[in-house]
């Protein structure tokens, strides 16, 4: 269910902004939408694990405050943002 420290490193190096970024909106937004991911594949085989299923909630509602957070600030980096995540909103 959790990410491999690769994976992590990848993403990070994928979303990041400046050369040392860890903790832009953008790489928060990559890291929990990687979760959530893998969260809700776990979700489809153990369908009453209602414990993981709070955390996905409140992972989800973290990301939506994040990204709210980034379209208040600035649009065009919101935008691209969910359009290379491919989220729908």
């Amino acid at each position: 269910m959790s990410i491999t420290a690769e994976r992590r490193t990848a993403l990070i190096g994928e979303y990041q902004t400046a050369a040392q970024d860890t903790g832009s909106p953008e790489v928060q937004v990559a890291l929990l939408s990687e979760r959530i991911t893998n969260l809700t594949e776990h979700l489809k085989t153990h369908a009453k694990d209602f414990h993981s299923r709070r955390g996905l909630l409140v992972m989800v509602g973290k990301r939506r405050g994040l990204l709210d957070y980034l379209k208040r600030k600035d649009e065009a980096r919101y935008q691209a943002l969910i359009g290379r995540l491919g989220l729908r909103r």
